[in-house]
């Protein structure tokens, strides 16, 4: 019945977005004011509305699409809503085998209790009640050497394996996240080099495999740790796990009960290790016993699912620059159910990142419209797994459908869709812009043309209050390397990306369809739709004059 209900949803959708509500909305409009916006009518902006936002959002935000993780039902129900569309406004396919879609095949191990297993000095232990692993099969038996937070930090003089060699060993630390004191801002540099965290570094250097003590917090929120072990695995990519050279490493997180056992007898207690690191007082490294027996088997049961990318072209008209591309982007994943026990379990992701996908949606049915074709072609991709680290982007820039090389901008769009109210004083939403305002990052990173033709389309359209404070290489949030255009620029092709700041619902399940600012997401769709008409009509490509800053060139 659910699965019936969920088709019955798409079929009543499509039919209402199939009617001609564009005659009316531009019957309904007020004359262009000025040649800029004939020109973008002329092109199908208007076909961009509110209401046309608020359709789409409001199905590809519901519930039943289950937060659209990758993968997942909702994410595939999702593609197969947005390629139904752009078969209907006649784009040319280009993913796979002539399809809208981009296949990912991915790895997903699923942890198998009844089969795993932990014994100290002949104690036995439970998964679940004693012991949370992550899904890396392995079997962890001999030396044991404590290692602190385990993290390497070299900005803040944090080297916690000093005097002691892992190799070969299992790697016990206090805890999950940053150590006492360290936050995201203090990670500078490369990933591996300039700080790694317990796993990376034993990955790196030969460990067995890590053993974390619960600290404060782990305690807390065991049961909710427990819940979130037995739901389906994180999957991961096929083919960038080929690219690596040092596979994953099994991590335990133990219960206070196993910890006890683990320290019993060595030269500090679990519970003094543990008060210790809180206080972030620096804890020398140390092998324990030899004579400590140690016997963990984590097992698991392999999975193979499928996601994809979504990726259709709009053929320019131009015989020579049609075989070129201005890219859009967007990711059209979120976390799904992210908060599994609770009254609303599901993480809708309306504006992170439906608000992107649905202006994605929104211009595509805009060029759909438009009275001629643009000179270059117009490349739309509904990017997948970006929540789980860019998967979609830069499976699409290594694995590319159509060449790189002739792709001369890329236009990301990921969160567009809140706005800061007057008179709101939550801290979480101090940097959330305003209903005429959005966050403009990377525009002017590569191509000052391509900057400067950003701020002038704007200024001579909406006019909207582009805000560059988080255009900085050194911007401590890293939003540069958190959405897709990343994956595009470290490819050498120049991007803007539009962003209106993280807020209160972000990644909660408060990201819903009725808190979202349909007329600025309007505004700031239509901004970009100019935007693209603009770069894919100029006589020659934006130059790129500038390299990428050092800074920017690793994700890390």
């Amino acid at each position: 019945m659910r699965k019936t209900k969920l088709y019955f949803l798409i079929f009543l959708l499509a039919l209402s977005l199939a009617l001609p509500t564009t005659l009316a909305q531009r019957k309904n409009s007020k004359a262009p004011a000025n040649k800029v916006a004939a020109t973008a009518t002329a092109r199908g902006v208007e076909t961009i509305s509110a209401s046309l936002l608020k359709s789409y959002l409001s199905f590809i935000a519901s519930d039943e699409m289950e937060g659209r993780d990758t993968p997942s039902r909702g994410l595939d129900t999702t593609a197969k809503f947005i390629a139904m569309n752009l078969e209907r406004w006649g784009f040319k396919p280009a993913g796979d085998e002539a399809t809208y879609f981009q296949k990912i095949a991915l790895r997903r191990d699923q942890l198998d209790p009844a089969k795993s297993s932990a014994e100290i000095n002949g104690q036995k232990f439970n998964f679940g009640d004693d012991f949370l692993p992550n899904p890396v099969a392995g079997t962890l038996t001999g030396p044991l050497v404590f290692a602190g937070s385990g993290w390497v930090v070299k900005s803040k003089n944090i080297d916690s394996y000093q005097g002691v060699d892992v190799k070969g060993k299992i790697v016990v630390v206090v805890g999950q996240g940053f150590p006492k004191g360290i936050t995201r801002a203090d990670l500078t540099g490369t990933m591996g080099v300039d700080w790694s965290n317990p796993a990376l570094y034993a990955q790196q250097h030969g460990a067995k495999g890590v053993l974390a003590l619960p600290d404060a917090t782990v305690t807390q929120n065991w049961e909710q740790q427990r819940q979130r072990a037995l739901q389906p695995a994180r999957a991961s990519v096929e083919k960038f796990q080929a690219q690596n050279n040092n596979p994953p490493v099994t991590t335990v997180l133990l219960s206070t009960k196993m910890a006890n056992a683990l320290l019993a007898g060595e030269k500090y207690d679990a519970a003094t290790l543990i008060a210790r690191a809180q206080a972030a007082e620096q804890i020398p490294a140390f092998d324990l016993s030899a004579n400590k027996n140690v016997n963990i088997t984590v097992a698991v049961k392999p999975d193979h699912p499928m996601t994809q990318n979504i990726v259709a072209v709009w053929e320019g008209a131009d015989p020579i620059l049609k075989n070129e591309y201005v890219a859009l982007g967007a990711h059209y994943d979120h976390i799904g159910i992210c908060a599994p026990g609770t009254a609303d379990p599901i993480c809708n992701g309306a504006d992170d990142d439906g608000s992107g996908t649905t202006a994605l949606l929104g211009m595509a049915e805009a060029i759909s419209h438009a009275k001629q074709r643009p000179k270059r072609s117009v490349l739309f991709v509904w990017h997948c797994g970006e929540e789980k680290g860019l998967w979609g982007s830069r499976y699409f820039t290594d694995y590319p459908t159509i060449p790189l090389t002739q792709i001369v901008t890329q236009l990301n769009i990921d969160m567009i869709g809140r706005s800061k109210k007057d008179g709101d004083t939550d801290a979480r939403n101090a940097n959330l812009s305003g209903p005429n305002q959005i966050y403009v990052i990377g525009s002017k990173m590569m191509s000052t043309e391509l900057g400067e033709l950003t701020a002038a389309v704007n200024k001579s359209y909406l006019n909207l209050q582009f805000d560059y404070r988080y255009d900085d290489p050194n911007d401590t949030n890293r939003f540069f390397f958190r959405s897709d255009h990343y994956n595009y620029a470290r490819k050498g092709i120049p991007i803007v990306f539009f962003f209106d700041g993280v807020h209160e619902d972000y990644h909660r399940p408060g990201d819903e369809p009725q808190k979202i600012d349909y007329a600025k997401m309007e505004k700031v769709a239509r901004t970009i739709y100019v935007m693209l008409w603009e770069v894919a009509n100029r006589p020659a490509r934006v130059k790129v004059d500038k390299q990428l800053p050092a800074q920017l060139q690793q994700r890390g």
